[in-house]
Parts: C-alpha cells; structure tokens; sequence
C-alpha cells in the first residue's frame, strides 16, 4: 500500500482506505488559519486600545487600564487556542485553513473525531509549537509515518485528505427518484450528536437499500422499508408507526444523502 494512505477496519468490518495529509497541506491549511487569526487579533487589539482612549476620563474605573488589557489577553487566548478546538469538533475535523485544502481530522479508527479527542489535540498544541514557529510539531510530521504531531499521537487522530463523492456523468435511477420526488437534504436536519450515531454498518444497509430501490416489487420494497425505518429511523427521533409508507420511504431516502456524503467517496 502506498505510504500515503492508510487502510482501516471499522468495528463493523468494513475496511476503508484514507489518503494520509502531509506536511505541505497541513502546514498550508495552517498558513491560512493563522491569517484569519492574525487577522481577528489585530482587529481585537485596535478595539481594546479604541476603547481605552474613548474611556480615559474614567481610567480609575479601570485601575489605569489594567482591566481592559487583561480582558484582551484573556480573549485573544480563548479565541487562538478555541478557534481550532471549536472548528474541528463542530465542522467535521475541518477548520477554515483545512476546509480550504481538502483535509480533515478523523479518530484513527475511521470515526469522526470526538469532542475529548478534540480537546486533547490542542490542547497539546502548546508544546507542539515549541521550541518556536511549532518545530517540534513539524518535525514530527515529517519523521512520523502517519504524518502525526504530539497532538494526535495523545488524542489517537490522524490528518487526512477529505473523501470526495464519486463524480458520474449520468443519473443513477435512485438520484432520478429522489429527483423526482423533489426531496433534498433540507427535508430532514440532523444535528451533530445524531450524524455521529450512525456508523459505517447503518451506511452499508442504506446503501444497499437505496440501490436496489427502484427495482423491487411493490410488497418486497414496502416490508424491506418498514424493517430498515425501525433500525434506521428512530435514531433520529422519528416514530416509524406514525408514518405512511411514502413518508419512511422519504425519510431513508433523505437519510441517504446525509450519510452519503460522509460513507461514498473515493481518493
């Protein structure tokens, strides 16, 4: 296998491959993080100091302005250490920098990183950056075979390049369906906590039912759809007995695209 990529096996025994990112677009992604920050900190810091001289004639209120310098201080530290913890536990491994080059942080296990591992990662980033401009975390992606720093060796993450859905020059028969009936992933919103409940087994039972969709017999298709709602549907909240037959068929069909994105890709 390439030393680039990286071959997992989920709990559920489904392997998938992952393009490994390197030094170059890891250290570009933060290039273009650190931009955005530089950025918001001179527009703090210019704030702070407008606000100091527009409060002078109350500076006792400050104690000779102590008080808003240490209020700057306290800020600009929540939002350089926060900006990455923030992003890549709410963004799907992804901040604005990594977005931009394609990559993302998983849990090594193939799993979206969670908000412990996201904490660890960088939280530790304070000494990957010793002994200045983050050497030590450099040379440790350089050096290592997965491409990992201090921070993902502790929080058992990895960097890689994001999975794109395969391209297809026509429509599938079930893309013509779920055209057809006007659905789209704003029908049906997920929030975080239940995107991450469904794993790699749930994708591969939605997959095969999407797939086989448009061509099984009427009774075949509505007792495969009452038996994958009751596995797949009440993970989101919804109670499969108080729907219609075409409201469950919608509802997995919808769910397919969520998941899609995610499960369906290729390197």
């Amino acid at each position: 296998m390439n030393q680039e990529q990286m071959e997992i096996k989920t709990p559920e025994y489904v392997s998938i491959q992952f393009q490994l990112a390197g030094l170059g677009s890891r250290a570009a992604a933060f290039i273009i993080d650190q931009l955005i920050l530089t950025a918001t900190n001179v527009l703090i810091i210019l704030t702070t100091f407008l606000v100091m001289k527009a409060t002078s004639d109350f500076s006792f209120f400050f104690e000779d302005n102590v008080f808003p310098i240490a209020i700057m201080v306290i800020v600009l530290f929540i939002i350089n250490w926060g900006y990455f913890f923030v992003f890549e536990f709410f963004s799907g491994g992804k901040t604005i920098g990594k977005r931009a080059l394609g990559i993302r942080v998983i849990q090594e296990n193939g799993h979206s990183i969670t908000l412990l591992s996201s904490f660890i990662r960088n939280l530790l980033r304070i000494i990957d950056s010793l002994p200045a401009g983050y050497l030590l975390g450099i040379m440790m992606i350089f050096l290592h075979r997965k491409h990992k720093r201090l921070g993902d060796l502790v929080a058992g993450t990895i960097v890689i390049h994001e999975r794109k859905a395969k391209s297809k020059k026509k429509q599938t028969s079930i893309e013509k369906e779920i055209q057809n009936r006007e659905l789209s992933k704003d029908k049906l919103i997920l929030d975080d906590w239940t995107y991450r409940s469904y794993t790699a087994k749930d994708w591969k039972l939605l997959h095969t039912y999407a797939n086989r969709f448009t061509q099984l017999p009427l009774d075949e298709k509505k007792q495969l759809t009452q038996q994958i709602s009751k596995l797949l549907l009440p993970k989101m909240g919804l109670e499969v007995s108080e729907k219609t037959e075409e409201e469950l068929e919608n509802a997995l069909l919808v769910l397919y695209l969520h998941l899609r994105e995610e499960w369906e890709f290729e390197l």
